[in-house]
């Protein structure tokens, strides 16, 4: 058995530092502003039973080629989760959450996985941030999502991100829209990609999404010649909302997302320095998936945040906020008078690190250049006098403390570091 079959799969990758600590920190920051908006936080199992995503898109990409389906050894028929608004459905609907004070605001934040072409920021195990708001039927409701997602893509260092919306309709105005555009795709088959050939045929709104056919679809149909009066209202509001915030909106008449669920409002998240073809992150109103998942319609609107993607994005990715950290190195024989002083430290809420490999002092302090704010020299005739050398590695300084002034001095030293 060769080396390659003891690494990682295709498509996914390990989280090794700093990246992982800037994931980290990611997740701070998102359930943080969520936490300000209101949200809870849920945690659904990484797989589901697989009727809970075949039935809100079986003819998705995502249902039919790229989910992790298998059978268990008792014979259940699962799937690992490819996305995170079906299985938060399923949970609304098994809790019986339509009882709980409406509106209800859900989180979530944890990895999916997607059987897709591995390429740049897209992985087969990716971690996404998602938001789901129930119960409101509400233009505010929309707005209110989609500004939590914008914030987060702001306060993360993405300035001034931009929101491209449309609206899908509803059932009473999308039929008609669907058959005019299957009319026109229809009179140009033959000049169409093969996947457009089956989305015709299984999911004409798909192919307002073909990167292929960009210029056939230019002359395709208007959503907005088809909207009934409750429609064109309610996506009209949701823009001068989130105008009316000081968010950039726009209407962008060919995008439709590629879940089966979505109806009205569907929305991406983009930014001027990563060009007009390119979105972030995505989301939009769902008031039927509840319903497909056997409870009782509700009103509901989310979005999904890829991570991976995002932080790629970043011109700085946020890094987790560590507290600055203190080295304690010792003279031979105090090794583990170091040991106990480090973990006095820790317990005093302060992060600190000891020599554990029999390293000579000058190593040790050159390890702790590397790693630390101050170092802490334990041992000779400072320590049986009962003081500690304390040298600051930022400011070049060193001088005997106390060992009872101690704590005191690194905490006024290490909080000015912070600020």
């Amino acid at each position: 058995m060769g080396f390659e079959e003891f690494q990682t799969p295709r498509g996914t990758r390990d989280l090794l530092a700093p990246l992982s600590w800037q994931f980290e920190a990611m997740r701070r920051l998102a359930l943080e502003w969520a936490a300000r908006f209101g949200y809870d936080l849920i945690e659904t199992p990484v797989f589901e039973k697989s009727p809970v995503f075949l039935r809100v898109g079986e003819s998705t990409d995502i249902v039919q080629h790229e989910s992790y389906r298998f059978t268990d050894a008792g014979g259940d028929d699962l799937t690992l989760r490819p996305e995170g608004t079906a299985a938060v459905a399923r949970a609304w609907v098994q809790h019986g959450l339509a009882t709980a004070p409406q509106p209800v605001r859900l989180c979530y934040f944890g990895p999916m996985f997607r059987r897709e072409r591995p390429q740049a920021d897209r992985y087969r195990q990716h971690t996404q941030f998602g938001a789901e708001l129930y119960g409101s039927e509400s233009p505010l409701a929309d707005a209110e999502v989609i500004l939590l997602a914008t914030r987060v893509v702001d306060a993360a260092g993405l300035k001034n991100p931009e929101v491209r919306i449309n609206s899908i309709g509803c059932e009473e105005c999308r039929p008609r829209y669907r058959e005019a555009l299957v009319k026109f795709f229809t009179e140009r088959q033959d000049s169409l990609c093969e996947d457009c050939r089956v989305r015709l045929q299984q999911n004409p709104l798909r192919l307002l999404d073909c990167k292929q056919d960009v210029e056939i679809r230019q002359d395709a149909p208007d959503l907005a010649d088809y909207w009934c009066e409750a429609c064109r209202t309610h996506i009209l509001a949701v823009m001068a909302a989130v105008d009316a915030a000081g968010q950039t909106i726009r209407r962008d008449r060919h995008l439709v997302r590629g879940l089966d669920y979505y109806t009205r409002t569907v929305f991406e998240v983009g930014h001027p320095s990563l060009g007009d073809q390119v979105a972030l992150f995505g989301g939009g109103r769902y008031d039927g998936l509840s319903g497909a998942l056997g409870g009782a319609p509700a009103p509901a609107v989310g979005f999904g945040m890829g991570i991976d993607r995002l932080i790629s994005a970043l011109p700085a990715p946020p890094q987790a906020e560590g507290a600055p950290r203190v080295y304690v190195a010792h003279l031979p024989g105090f090794d583990q008078e170091a040991f106990l002083l480090a973990l006095g430290l820790r317990q005093q809420g302060m992060a600190a690190d000891a020599d554990i490999l029999g390293r000579s002092l000058k190593a040790q302090l050159k390890d702790a250049g590397r790693r630390a704010v101050v170092a802490l020299i334990v041992g000779g005739a400072e320590w049986e006098h009962g003081t500690v050398g304390v040298r600051d590695l930022v400011r070049g300084t060193q001088e005997d403390i106390p060992r009872d002034a101690l704590h005191g001095y690194l905490a006024e030293r290490l909080q000015g570091d912070r600020a």
